[in-house]
Formats: C-alpha cells, sequence, structure tokens
C-alpha cells in the first residue's frame, strides 16, 4: 500500500509555510488598500465615522488617529508576512511557487475583508463602506463581504490548481510553469 503524502487544508503540508506567509501578507495588503483607497483617497469613512456616539464619529482628529492605528496594524501583518515568506522560501522542502504565494494573498485579503467587514460593519457598526454612497448603506457592506468571499475562494482554487501545493496524485492541478499539465 503507497503512503498518501501529508496534507493540510487539501493542499500538500508542506506548502502550509508559504500559505500562511502569503494568508499575513494578503491581511496586511488588503488592509493596506481598504485604509489607503476608502479612508484617505476616497474618503468614504473612517475608522470611527459611524460611531453610535456622534462626537466620535464627527471628530476627525480622533478618526484620523484611529485610521493610523489601523494602519499600524496592516503593517505589523505586513512585517510579519514578510518575515514568515522569508522563512519558508529557505526551507528546502516548502515549494517555490509564485502562484502558490499569489493565491495566498488574495486568500489574505478575502480573510481580510470577511473580518473587518463583520467586525466593524455589522457587529460594532463603528464605520460602514460607503455610507452617503448610491442605495442603502447594507447594501455596500455586503457586497464588500461577497468581495472577500471571492477573493478567499478564488485565492484557494488559485492555489489548488497549482501542481507545486497540490497533493500528488491530484487531477485538477496544472503544472507551475503554465503549461497545463504535470
Amino acid at each position: 500500500m503507497t503512503e498518501q503524502p501529508a496534507t493540510w487544508l487539501g493542499l500538500d503540508a508542506d506548502a502550509k509555510p508559504l500559505v500562511v506567509a502569503g494568508l499575513a501578507l494578503g491581511v496586511g495588503i488588503g488592509g493596506f488598500f481598504d485604509g489607503i483607497v476608502f479612508h484617505q483617497l476616497l474618503q468614504f469613512h473612517h475608522m470611527l465615522s459611524s460611531h453610535p456616539d456622534a462626537s466620535v464619529a464627527t471628530n476627525l482628529r480622533l478618526n484620523v488617529v484611529a485610521d493610523g492605528l489601523f494602519h499600524l496594524g496592516t503593517y505589523t501583518f505586513t512585517i510579519i508576512g514578510l518575515v514568515l515568506f522569508s522563512r519558508a522560501w529557505r526551507f528546502r522542502p516548502v515549494p517555490k511557487s509564485g502562484r502558490t504565494l499569489f493565491g495566498a494573498v488574495i486568500m489574505g485579503w478575502g480573510v481580510f475583508n470577511l473580518v473587518e467587514g463583520v467586525v466593524n460593519h455589522h457587529l460594532l457598526e463603528i464605520h460602514h463602506v460607503w455610507p452617503a454612497g448610491p442605495g442603502p448603506i447594507v447594501l455596500w457592506d455586503v457586497a464588500f463581504l461577497l468581495w472577500g468571499t471571492v477573493f478567499l475562494v478564488g485565492g484557494y482554487l488559485t492555489i489548488r490548481t497549482d501542481s507545486a501545493a497540490t497533493p500528488a496524485g491530484g487531477t485538477d492541478a496544472v503544472a507551475t510553469d503554465g503549461s497545463g499539465s504535470e
């Protein structure tokens, strides 16, 4: 009887360090995108702009400080992801696959959107995606969650179609060189 390779979340267990690094990087990058694009460039909201206490919600100085602390958190996830990536890349059994790393980063971004969306938009209600936008507020908050779900699933499927991260004998993987066959 042939011994089956070790797996983790349906992936080759050797890919785990690279996937974990990509997840952390994705959380950081997703947070940076949210903060830079939605908070700063488009100015749809700030971290506390829908806080139940109007004196908090309208205090721009406090909101900018909260945005800065938010960015500090995303920076921390990015640094952790880079350290984990550096360590994973040097560990011999870890596949050297850009496709797996890319899929994991997209998954991490999806995780960021889902956690941030559920916690800040729905549970704490300290801000919403686009409160002044067209349509109901919940429409934009749900769209943000759907975006996170698409990124989470799409990132996982990207990894699953990479032969470098798929356990031997998988039929849904493509070669990492893009040739389409193992």
